[in-house]
């Protein structure tokens, strides 16, 4: 099989090679490498392969010229809304989204979770998707930090007028009042599925008329958005706020915002320093989300290109795969998915786990068209030794 970035060296680890990339020490048909040691050919030479990580588009790296914009930001105190940096981010943001403002945030989690506080008071009910984000991978957040509670509906990130209607509790004291419905756009745990536009709306517009206010968690909404042809603007239109990410697809080390009203901005504001989110010459990583956004949008549809020729590879092999990917997601079947896990990052292949059983792989950056052949290469090898 032909190799990827390989380089051999007698008894020692290679030197040097891409910063860009992990690298792993595999034995690609020789003798195979055994727990906590690198594998050995016959003559007893260490392989280097470039390793391909598959496990969130969140392990991207900065690009060069990403790195440059950073180090040339102008920069100013963020707490006292005198970065110039992270203004003009939160202007392109919010037009990007048809929102009158946005706030820059360190972390996803941390925007949701402001948002979802700014609309809510504790004890209140939450609607969301079953599996939403911010109740499977944001700590118990919440809970903990808003007292509120969280109630799934529908099925793989997508919900119907009926199943919004059905959730709302009855207005009688001894029910929590249902005040906020919560879109998961795209849903992570749904393997990347996009809520689309029709149907979104008549969820949203049932919640309006049932006094919900709405929030989206749009982490990747511009995958969304790609996917269906529409301006980010056109998912975001129903939504009181909307949480982006910038460090997912678009490849920017660290940041995301919500947008909204300037109303609800205001008091955004003041709760992202109640959380401990306020920074100050924040214009440093700002500039890589603005680089991010000029450079890095349009070529989103590479990744959900290469995700679909995964899927179709895996298919080949023998798995499961869950659905057609719409985006940038891959959910497939291992009974054994730890010892899977562990035999795939031997060779070089890195996938993460979405629950007991279902295995996730997400296209990124960071991830060309020839990896994804690879990486399919690399996964025949560990199912042919394993049979």
């Amino acid at each position: 099989m032909s190799m990827v970035h390989t380089s051999e060296s007698r008894g020692k680890r290679p030197k040097g090679g891409d910063s860009r990339h992990e690298w792993a020490f595999a034995s690609i048909g020789c003798q195979a490498a055994t727990r906590g040691q690198p594998a050995r050919g016959k003559r007893g030479y260490l392989r280097r392969v470039r390793s391909i990580d598959l496990r969130s588009d969140t392990v991207t790296r900065p690009t060069p010229g990403m790195r440059e914009a950073m180090a040339k930001a102008d920069v100013g105190d963020d707490v006292h809304g005198e970065d110039p940096s992270v203004n003009r981010l939160q202007e392109r943001v919010a037009a990007l989204l048809g929102k009158q403002a946005a706030l820059f945030f360190p972390s996803g989690t941390m925007a949701n979770q402001a948002a979802l506080r700014v609309h809510t008071r504790p004890g209140d009910v939450v609607i969301a998707a079953r599996d939403a984000h911010i109740l499977k991978y944001e700590a118990g957040a919440a809970s903990a930090l808003s007292g509120l509670q969280i109630k799934t509906i529908g099925r793989e990130g997508s919900f119907s007028p009926e199943e919004v209607q059905a959730a709302i509790h009855p207005s009688d004291v001894h029910f929590a009042p249902t005040t906020l419905l919560a879109v998961e756009n795209t849903h992570n745990a749904a393997g990347g599925r996009v809520f689309r536009r029709e149907p979104l709306e008549g969820a949203t517009r049932a919640a309006r008329e049932l006094g919900l206010a709405l929030h989206c968690d749009g982490a990747r909404l511009w995958n969304a958005a790609l996917a269906q042809g529409l301006p980010p603007a056109a998912l975001a239109a129903p939504f009181d706020t909307v949480s982006v990410c910038l460090s997912k697809g678009l490849g920017a080390p660290v940041g995301s915002l919500v947008a909204g009203s300037f109303e609800l901005v205001t008091r955004l504001r003041r709760i992202r320093k109640m959380l401990g989110g306020g920074m100050r010459q924040a214009g440093v990583i700002a500039a890589a989300g603005l680089f991010a956004l000029d450079h890095q949008m349009t070529r989103l549809s590479d990744d959900h290109e290469n995700a679909r020729r995964l899927a179709r590879g895996l298919v080949e092999i023998g798995f499961e795969v869950e659905g057609t990917p719409e985006t940038n997601i891959v959910i497939f079947r291992v009974a054994e998915d730890t010892a899977f896990q562990h035999e795939a990052r031997e060779r070089g292949v890195l996938v993460g786990r979405a629950d007991p059983g279902r295995l996730r792989a997400v296209t990124h950056l960071d991830v060309t068209t020839a990896d994804i052949e690879e990486a399919l290469e690399r996964i025949r090898l560990v199912m042919r030794r394993d049979h």
